[in-house]
């Protein structure tokens, strides 16, 4: 999307990223929680996707040794469909690889099959599946993996051979 910037997340953000996780997840995080990734978590990196300094988008991940795990990603309701979540994640993936990761995790709704074509266009591959993981509704997670060994694939021409020449190491779907 034209217009787009990320940067990271700040305090000052806050108020609007609270907005979009209400209007985003059945169970949003509080202010605490977000709060406590910002302050107090060293291994926790959150940013915001803005247009006209409006926050439209965040995502976040912890990085620990050589490994990603993205905590969330959402986009402001009227403004999805417009490539922000797939820039955002894009965005989380270089920093963690910036940051000495190799690959990266994160689980996600089994029903939330938009973000898992997103993840599997990424690069993602399904894993396994935790049961019951979201506690809101008892639905399972599906676990997803990519290394981070090569260069993102910047469409899907390019997704499809980026899989093929993946090599050896390559998370592979259990499916």
């Amino acid at each position: 999307m034209p217009g787009l910037r990320i940067e990271r997340m700040e305090l000052e953000h806050l108020d609007e990223v609270l907005e979009i996780e209400r209007a985003s997840f059945p169970t949003p995080w509080l202010r605490q929680a977000f709060l406590s990734e910002l302050c107090n978590n060293p291994v926790a990196h959150y940013y915001v996707g803005l247009v006209d300094d409006r926050v439209v988008g965040y995502g976040g991940m912890w990085v620990i040794l050589d490994e990603a795990h993205i905590t969330t990603v959402a986009v402001r309701p009227d403004f999805r469909g417009r490539y922000i979540g797939e820039r955002l994640v894009r965005h989380l993936l270089a920093e963690a690889r910036g940051l000495g990761a190799k690959r990266a995790t994160l689980e996600v709704r089994s029903s939330n099959t938009a973000a898992q074509s997103l993840y599997r266009k990424l690069g993602f591959a399904s894993r396994g599946v935790r049961k019951g993981y979201y506690s809101d509704t008892n639905e399972d997670a599906v676990i997803m993996w990519c290394t981070l060994e090569n260069e993102l694939p910047r469409s899907r021409g390019q997704a499809a051979a980026w899989k093929r020449g993946r090599g050896k190491g390559a998370a592979r779907s259990g499916d």
